[in-house]
């Protein structure tokens, strides 16, 4: 098995999706013998794309002008995640959710891959090969506010609907989400799902 681990936290091993993630990829390969790619996208943010890389992805360069070593660099990378992507059998994915939305690290990651997927001659098929053979998807959604606030529910509703539109694009039609949340003391609340979900 293939595994994608992707934590994008900044706030460290201690929050609620850094320990969820590493809980279900450990229980994914006990004995080891799975191969797990792993991105701390916090730690090592990838770059925002640039007018001259998008050019590149979308495959309108004119070939005239050298490319400088800092955008060949940059469309390696960006050819490197999505082979990441789609050769994982699982992808385990923490998603907290920041100032309403997702991290920025996490929309830099994704733009790289749903550019790829719309560079001209990448029709729908392209994209949803991404999810060829059958790839499962774990997302551990979070936040820091106490889970039993209903405007926080249906903000946690919104942030899990636009990922799962974002991640149909890619050809994963059933992303799974797995919702961490705190009391109202601040514990962090770990579902009893998780070992279900891990399996």
């Amino acid at each position: 098995m293939n595994i994608l681990h992707i934590d994008t936290c900044a706030l460290g091993d201690v929050t609620g999706s850094r320990q969820s993630t590493a809980a279900v990829v450990a229980a994914q390969c006990p004995d080891g013998s799975a191969r797990v790619v792993y991105r701390d996208l916090a730690a090592a943010p990838l770059s925002h794309i640039s007018g001259p890389l998008l050019q590149v992805l979308r495959q309108q360069w004119d070939d005239s002008i050298p490319l400088n070593a800092e955008v060949r660099a940059e469309a390696t990378l960006s050819q490197s995640l999505l082979r990441e992507f789609r050769d994982a059998d699982l992808v385990v994915l923490a998603a907290p959710l920041y100032n309403y939305s997702i991290p920025s690290v996490l929309k830099a990651w994704l733009d790289r891959l749903l550019h790829l997927a719309q560079a001209p001659g990448a029709n729908d098929a392209d994209a949803s090969s991404a999810c060829a053979g059958g790839k499962r998807l774990l997302v551990i959604t979070s936040c820091c506010s106490p889970a039993a606030q209903p405007a926080q529910q249906r903000m946690m509703d919104e942030h899990e609907q636009h990922l799962a539109r974002v991640f149909r694009h890619l050809g994963i039609a059933q992303p799974e989400f797995l919702r961490i949340a705190t009391d109202d003391d601040g514990k962090l609340l770990m579902p009893d799902t998780l070992p279900t979900l891990a399996a």
